[in-house]
């Protein structure tokens, strides 16, 4: 062999190392013995579960293909007919994450994002703090119904012309940079638990909640089903209680010596004069947005968040605002696959008795610290979640995470519909990396950021989301029946 074809052949293993890595650590599973107390089935579901939780952290070949060997190996290791396998992948929460992704193109195709800022500024002054906390108020109510990705890509360019039109010291832009691009992304995170629609764990839980319970066909179980209001009384005075504490930890962290940005307001207001008014291109997208928001709040329970997204999508097509080749180029297909394959590994893992076997284990473990049920499994789940949320994305961590969470619920007679709440809510609390939230990878491409900056301020907003959920479980959500 030649030595160039021998160092390409080193380079390829060394860059899929954890591919071969993970196919021994099944391999070796799958040759052992199944662990007593599981199913053969169950144990197969676990070491797919396993080997896709280690290519979602470590990324050796690219995210959709883990999707793809998810499916494959449903049929292959489980022996299940692909029409099954298929069906199991098109779940309504899956049609709500393609109709958000569409929809999140759309919106960005109409280039508000200046006009955003001017609307902001006019608002909030322009105090540098308060512009911080007027981008913060203005990204959560955003994100708490489009969904974060959406609303970080539409508020970065608003964060970025402050910032260019305020100085051109490299130190000074760093430093307000710092404050004003995580105003954008924590408050993206955290809104996103306020409605379902705020994002994919969301609707991915809501799914869980039904499949557990109300295809059950047992009336007492209906109560865990969970409406898009229902769901907002739970969760969004938790976001709204966050935002300000949000704020303050940021303007503590992260000081800037820029206090006003009066000359960069004063270009802004010169360039959006410049460029006009509103068309009737930009009211009509913010007319069908508006409709795209009823229609989840007052149809979905009887349509599903899904349906209602796609006909969201469909309608900016039909009126001319967005092209399919604009949807095409725009849309992480990929992301939809993804979720699609984990919600239905999630499925496996519910009807093969593996999630419930890894619950028992999971109560064992919590029973002599004394924490196996009700505010203590809260506060265990919620730890738990958060770790694995800062290694993998949040709707991966709550498809994985949540037949799980679910089946130990159900072992220790705590209500199934707080933990998972509980588990939806701490998947937020992706403040610790870069690859946390989607909002944090969006800002973070803008290379004003570092990874050590996500550390330096993650603690201190985990340990703040931590009191806030507990106390809310604790006090709020008794009174509204939960």
């Amino acid at each position: 062999m030649k030595p160039y074809m021998v160092a390409s052949v080193i380079h390829y293993l060394r860059e899929k190392r954890w591919f071969f890595i993970t196919l021994i650590i099944q391999a070796a599973m799958m040759l052992g013995p199944v662990p007593e107390g599981v199913t053969p089935d169950g144990w197969r579901v676990l070491v797919m579960t396993v080997g896709a939780t280690i290519l979602f952290v470590t990324e050796p070949i690219p995210l959709p293909a883990v999707a793809l060997l998810i499916i494959l190996g449903q049929v292959f290791l489980l022996d299940m007919d692909s029409s099954l396998v298929a069906k199991s992948l098109m779940k309504d929460s899956v049609l709500f994450i393609m109709g958000s992704l569409m929809l999140a193109v759309a919106l960005v195709k109409q280039k508000l994002d200046k006009r955003l800022a001017l609307v902001i500024v006019r608002v909030t002054g322009s105090n540098t703090y308060r512009i911080a906390f007027g981008i913060s108020i203005f990204s959560g109510l955003l994100a708490s119904f489009v969904g974060e990705h959406t609303v970080a890509a539409m508020m970065l360019p608003v964060a970025l012309s402050l910032l260019q039109l305020s100085t051109d010291d490299p130190d000074k832009q760093r430093s307000l940079a710092v404050l004003l691009l995580f105003s954008i992304s924590y408050a993206c995170a955290m809104a996103g638990i306020g409605t379902p629609s705020g994002g994919a764990r969301n609707a991915i839980m809501i799914d869980y909640l039904h499949d557990f319970f109300y295809a059950s066909d047992d009336p007492a179980t209906f109560e865990y089903s969970v409406s898009y209001l229902k769901w907002m009384i739970y969760a969004y005075p938790v976001f709204l209680i966050q935002l300000p504490l949000m704020h303050l930890i940021l303007r503590l962290t992260f000081k800037t010596d820029m206090r006003d940005l009066g000359p960069a307001v004063a270009k802004l207001k010169e360039q959006v004069g410049s460029e006009g008014g509103l068309t009737g291109r930009h009211y009509l997208a913010i007319l069908l947005f508006l409709v795209t928001l009823i229609g989840w709040v007052f149809f979905s329970s009887h349509w599903g968040m899904g349906t209602i997204a796609i006909l969201g999508a469909t309608l900016f097509l039909v009126t001319g605002l967005v092209r399919w080749r604009d949807l095409n180029t725009g849309v992480n297909w990929g992301v939809v696959w993804l979720y699609a394959a984990a919600i239905s590994l999630g499925v496996q893992m519910r009807e093969t008795g593996a999630a419930a076997w890894v619950a028992g284990l999971f109560m064992d473990g919590l029973e002599p610290l004394g924490m196996g049920q009700g505010i203590g499994l809260l506060g265990a789940v919620m730890v738990l979640t958060t770790f694995i949320t800062n290694t993998m994305s949040n709707g991966a961590a709550v498809a994985v995470l949540g037949p799980i969470v679910l089946s130990i619920a159900v072992g220790s007679g705590t209500n199934p519909l707080a933990v998972g709440m509980v588990t939806a809510t701490s998947s937020a609390f992706a403040y610790f990396t870069v690859i946390g939230t989607p909002a944090s990878t969006i800002v973070h491409s803008s290379g004003y950021l570092r990874s050590s900056d996500f550390m330096k301020v993650g603690w201190r907003m985990a340990l703040m989301s931590f009191a806030v959920l507990l106390l809310a479980s604790k006090l709020y959500w008794p009174l509204v029946g939960l």
